[in-house]
């Protein structure tokens, strides 16, 4: 081939000599084009999709642990026909808990003998397991989830067997030589997690890690850490991304959620906000109210400390309701007028005026509201907001978090055919996109999406543009409550109501109309249209509105089109729901929907082998395995290929000179 046969671009050929960089001759190049080749045929990874998690750590820990009943599965199969029930719940438990299950049978082991078969055999049936597991991947990819210290141990177990009569010693020496160097206890723990690490592929959260769970903090730590997950930001998660940037509104919602579910130890304790400023300010001016409507929904024990976080829960809520009144005024375009309330009170009745009708109050006892400017701040309350306002700012491990829900996420995401989002996007009552402003401007469908999620980040990391910027730093709050935001979309967010109404008309919150059409399959076709997702497998999968099993209704909705997995992780929608969580399971064989029952705890996991019971429910089988080539990461594969073959080319023709290989090396 001459120089003239290859046809290419200048830009092109840039391009191909920066590629040359790394495959810079022809071997280098076509074993590059062989390993991907390679990986195109394998199975699809597998893809767990889980919403609302609302700080459930130990259930969520659980369904990640045991891969939503995955791993058992795959201990049933390999050992159906050498282990009894007892045996497969007891490795099982090991394998989520290695640490916790070590601790149990040494306690029950009688000699060293006894622990030292266990060891040997033990080891064996995990080999065997993360065998099995570690079947989809290359070599290469399990190598780099290796643990360091028995990276070369475990890959030489992996793939080399005791069954080999060749080998059959090799293999038995090094166990055992693992157990007599005392290692058996960290070589099973890696091997463990190592097994949780490669049944999960990829894991989707769509939304809500934080509020009403004890410990959303925990959950970060997890995901932060986590080889290969993405989020999309429900209205809490972005509610705390706004607190983080220093939004006054999303604090005093996300300080009077914690307040409310009792979990103001995560605020404390978990990310170092001082409430004290908060609890001395509320017993100085509620020190003498009840506060009854603000007790918390999580039962507290010491009396004292009951009544003083109802009296911080109120405080707390009516510097927010000023807070807001002050946001909405600056932004009307927000249409939120409505949510003005402080002034259709009649203190000398104790009863407010809404829609014309006048309602008695459950509470008329607001000594920091002037009723001649009731949405100004106090002095005090002034203060507060600022003290507040600094120790959020500050807490340097809720901006670790927030950054890592930026590294991993965003409003919405498309892969492999699926279109995830947390919540909702707003339509009109025919079903067709509906167009909201923004700024003076007009955005709908994906364009809308991508002008929050843009909007988003400039409230956390700011702008050049100043007006830009303030709209931003609102506008992050109108995300969590207003009615055209899609990670809400309801006409209101009845808190006042809620605290200070009995009638339960007025705590009616009418959701907008994509959760009235959702499960009209033309709907969701023009959303998936609109995202240019194609192909006769093609998906919406929703968090946000807990799907109410109780009661009859269906996770799968528009024939299949859509699917919603909010079931219930957070403990206060379990009776609403009936059930502990859904989480959708994506392999190469199709879609499994795995129902959950509510978790125990740990302890009894751990001591009395108790798994969280599921069920699997099919939701979409295919014809014939599905394969990396198959999937998003596959056209990207193909993709590179094809770059490769031009390279390839280049190099044949003398376009482009080929160089002898030598790895990089750190010159100093």
């Amino acid at each position: 081939m001459n120089k003239n046969a290859l046809k290419t671009s200048s830009q092109d050929l840039r391009f191909l000599k920066l590629l040359a960089r790394n495959f810079p001759n022809i071997p280098t190049a076509s074993t590059e084009i062989i390993n991907l080749e390679a990986i195109l045929n394998l199975p699809k990874g597998t893809e767990h999709f889980l919403a609302d998690l609302h700080g459930e750590y130990e259930a969520f820990q659980h369904v990640l642990r045991n891969a939503s009943g995955t791993i058992k599965r795959k201990v049933r199969e390999l050992f159906k026909e050498t282990l009894g029930g007892r045996e497969q719940k007891e490795l099982c438990t090991l394998i989520y808990y290695p640490e916790r299950k070590l601790e149990l049978v040494k306690s029950d082991v009688e000699d060293d003998d006894e622990l030292r078969d266990w060891y040997f055999i033990t080891i064996n049936r995990l080999v065997k397991v993360c065998r099995d597991v570690s079947s989809k991947y290359t070599r290469s990819k399990v190598h780099k989830a290796l643990p360091v210290d028995f990276a070369y141990i475990i890959q030489e177990l992996l793939h080399e067997s005791s069954t080999d009569p060749n080998k059959q010693g090799y293999v038995d020496v090094i166990v055992h030589t693992i157990i007599s160097t005392g290692r058996a206890d960290h070589f099973i723990i890696a091997l463990c997690y190592l097994i949780q690490q490669l049944t999960i592929d990829k894991l989707h959260i769509l939304g809500d890690v934080f509020d009403r769970g004890p410990a959303p903090h925990m959950i970060m730590d997890i995901l932060c850490t986590f080889h290969n997950f993405d989020i999309q930001w429900g209205n809490h998660d972005i509610l705390w991304i706004g607190a983080a940037a220093g939004n006054d509104c999303s604090i005093a919602n996300v300080v009077r959620i914690a307040l409310r579910y009792g979990n103001h130890s995560v605020l404390e304790d978990g990310y170092g906000i001082n409430l004290l400023p908060l609890a001395t300010f509320a017993m100085d001016v509620y020190g003498d109210d009840k506060c009854a409507m603000f007790q918390s929904k999580t039962p507290i024990e010491n009396e004292r400390q009951k009544a003083l976080i109802a009296r911080m829960h109120k405080a707390i809520s009516i510097i927010q309701f000023k807070l807001e009144a002050a946001a909405i005024r600056r932004n009307p375009d927000f249409e939120m007028e409505d949510r003005l309330l402080l002034h259709h009170i009649n203190p000398e009745k104790g009863t407010i005026t809404i829609n014309e009708k006048e309602y008695e109050l459950t509470d008329c006892n607001f000594p920091t509201v002037d009723w001649s400017k009731p949405y100004c701040l106090s002095p005090e309350e002034v203060e507060l907001v600022k003290q507040l306002h600094n120790s959020f700012v500050s807490s340097e491990k809720l901006r670790r978090h927030i950054n890592c829900l930026f590294r991993n996420g965003c409003i919405y995401k498309v892969i492999n055919g699926n279109l995830l989002f947390h919540a909702s996007m707003p339509l009109n009552e025919d079903g067709s996109l509906k167009d909201v402003v923004i700024m003076g401007k007009k955005f709908k469908g994906r364009a809308l999406f991508e002008r929050v999620g843009a909007l988003i980040r400039v409230a956390y990391y700011g702008s050049e543009d100043k007006k830009e910027s303030d709209y931003a730093n609102d506008y992050i709050w109108y995300l969590w409550c207003g009615k055209d935001s899609p990670a809400f979309d309801k006409d209101k967010m009845a808190t006042f109501e809620r605290y200070f109404i009995a009638d339960k008309a007025t705590h009616k919150e009418t959701k907008g109309f994509y959760y009235l059409l959702r499960d009209d399959e033309r709907v969701c076709d023009g959303i998936l249209d609109e995202f240019d997702i194609k192909g006769n497998f093609r998906h919406i999968i929703n968090g946000h509105v807990p799907v109410k099993t109780i009661k009859g209704e269906n996770p799968i909705k528009a024939n299949g089109k859509l699917m919603v997995i909010d079931g219930g992780f957070s403990k206060a929608y379990q009776p609403e729901t009936g059930i502990a969580g859904y989480t959708l399971v994506y392999h190469s064989r199709g879609f499994q929907l795995v129902q959950h029952e509510p978790f125990t705890s740990i302890r009894k996991a751990v001591e009395e082998g108790q798994d969280i019971k599921s069920t699997n429910q099919l939701v979409e089988m295919t014809n014939s395995r599905m394969l990396v080539k198959n999937t998003d990461e596959g056209k990207e594969l193909i993709s590179q290929i094809e770059d490769l073959k031009m390279l390839l080319a280049a190099f044949r023709s003398g376009l482009i000179p080929e160089r002898e290989f030598r790895p990089i090396t750190n010159k100093r």
